[in-house]
Order: structure tokens, then C-alpha cells, then sequence
């Protein structure tokens, strides 16, 4: 097999949904009779984007799945039904799993110990994280991991309201990624997220290990009640996504987070310190 030929497998079985996406526009631009570059007009786009997407080298966006639809769909809204499924794909592998949990969860409880939550994140702070990791990805993709972050924000607002809980290391709140103004600008957001009636953020202060007792020094966690009211952790280490659902060991972790929740500052003073430091100058 050549090596084209290896990536365009490897493209497919990686995204499943966005290469029959790509038959499907090739099957029905044909059977109305366009060329790529009459429906790429039809739509508003180029005929090479509409070629890009027809041969797997670039996934379809969300926004074109929402002009083919009136196009080519026939009435049977088949672009607007795969639309959550492409954005699923746009996430990284490790995450895609988690994702649909996250989006469906009845509540979701996190610890971070390094940065925000991607859930609470800016724009800003996701671009600067994703610019200073290693390796860095292709543009292309690193405006797809972007938007399929802020898409997850949506939870916040979803019917039914979902119980959102974060807890923070303090170091969190001071590490600064791409300057000091986007820092300051995702506490400014933090501190909004905070007034949510179904949100609750709490600091673990950076002081906690003087008591003799820090239970959340074993990384970060996201537990989540699931729609079916199942429990089930997540967690990631060096890009590897673990989802765990032995219920002994959801158990332990859950009462590992319960430990870390009853070190930390109330809501309040959280609220107070992220405040300050929002308003300090560098």
C-alpha cells in the first residue's frame, strides 16, 4: 500500500462519521448533477474545499454541514444528524469517549491541579496552551481542537441543568500561559462561570501541605453522573485518556474527591482570591 493510501485509511477509521460524510456529499453533489466547484458556489465555498472534503484531506466543518443541508439533503436531514457526531471527532482520540458522557452528564465533578478545566476555558488560554505544547499541531487541526473546546460550553446552558462542580490548585490561578492578560482575562471568565446557579468553584490553597495532609496530590479527575445515573471517573496522563467504571474503584476516587473538596477554601473565599488575583498587575 502506498503511503497516501496508509493515511487515507488511517483518516477514515480515525473518523469514521466525517469519511461517510465525504461519500455522502460526493453521492448526492452527483445525483443533483454539480461539479465540486457549482455546489462549492451554491454554498459559499471553493470548489478545492468542497474536493478537501470529498477526499478526506480536511473533515468537514460545521458550518458546511449547515449549508449542505438545504443544497443537497433532500429534505431528510441527514447533515444536521451528523452534525454532533463530526464534532465529536474534532476532539483529540483520547477524549471523544469522555466527551459524550460530558455532554450528557447530570452533574460532573472536577479537580485540576495544573491548568483551568477546558470546560471553563477561554478562548485565549486554549490557544496559548495548544501554541506552547509539544508537539505542537498543524493549524488546521489546532483550530478544530479550539472550537471543539468552546463548543463544550454549551453544558453550562443545556436542558436539563447539569450540576458543575471545580476545584482548582491555587497554582492554577497564578500560572500564566501566552501573558499575563490572557491569565487575568480567564479568571475575569472564571469568576462569571462562579455566578452560575448550577456551578460551584472552589481553590485548594497552596499552603494545604503544611497540615500534614494534601489528598489531591495524585493528579487531576472528573467524576461524572451519567444520564442513566451511573458513576464513572476520567482522568489523562501524557495523552492518554483513562475512563474507569469498576464501581469499588469509582468508590475510592470518589471519596478521594470528597477529601480534596472538604481541604479546599469555601466558594466564597475562592471567589475573594480569584478576584485579587484577576486584579493584579504584572
Amino acid at each position: 500500500m502506498t503511503e497516501l493510501g496508509r493515511k487515507d485509511n488511517a483518516n477514515k477509521s480515525d473518523r469514521p462519521t466525517s469519511a461517510y460524510v465525504a461519500e455522502l456529499v460526493r453521492i448526492l453533489r452527483r445525483k443533483h448533477g454539480y461539479t465540486q466547484e457549482g455546489l462549492g458556489d451554491l454554498i459559499g465555498w471553493t470548489g478545492s474545499a468542497i474536493s478537501a472534503v470529498e477526499t478526506h484531506a480536511q473533515p468537514v466543518s460545521d458550518d458546511m454541514l449547515v449549508a449542505l443541508e438545504p443544497a443537497i439533503g433532500e429534505g431528510l436531514g441527514l447533515f444536521t444528524v451528523a452534525r454532533p457526531y463530526i464534532n465529536r471527532e474534532k476532539f483529540p482520540k483520547r477524549f471523544r469517549a469522555f466527551s459524550v458522557l460530558e455532554a450528557e452528564a447530570l452533574s460532573l465533578s472536577t479537580y485540576q491541579n495544573f491548568v483551568v478545566d477546558g470546560l471553563f476555558q477561554t478562548r485565549d488560554y486554549t490557544c496559548a496552551l495548544i501554541d506552547g505544547s509539544y508537539p505542537v499541531p498543524p493549524p488546521k487541526m489546532r483550530d478544530e481542537y479550539v472550537e471543539a473546546r468552546m463548543a463544550r460550553k454549551a453544558l453550562f446552558d443545556r436542558d436539563p441543568t447539569p450540576m458543575i462542580e471545580l476545584i482548582l490548585e491555587e497554582t492554577v490561578l497564578r500560572r500564566p500561559f501566552g501573558s499575563w492578560e490572557i491569565l487575568h482575562g480567564q479568571l475575569r471568565s472564571l469568576l462569571a462561570d462562579s455566578e452560575r446557579h448550577n456551578v460551584t468553584v472552589q481553590v485548594l490553597p497552596l499552603d494545604r501541605g503544611l497540615t500534614g495532609t494534601h489528598a489531591g496530590e495524585r493528579g487531576p479527575m472528573k467524576l461524572v453522573e451519567t444520564k442513566d445515573h451511573q458513576r464513572v471517573v476520567y482522568t489523562e496522563i501524557e495523552d492518554q485518556g483513562i475512563l474507569v467504571s469498576d464501581p469499588p474503584a469509582v468508590t475510592e476516587l470518589s471519596h478521594r474527591y470528597g477529601k480534596i473538596r472538604s481541604q479546599c477554601m469555601t466558594p466564597e473565599d475562592s471567589r475573594t482570591l480569584i478576584e485579587k488575583l484577576a486584579g493584579e498587575t504584572r
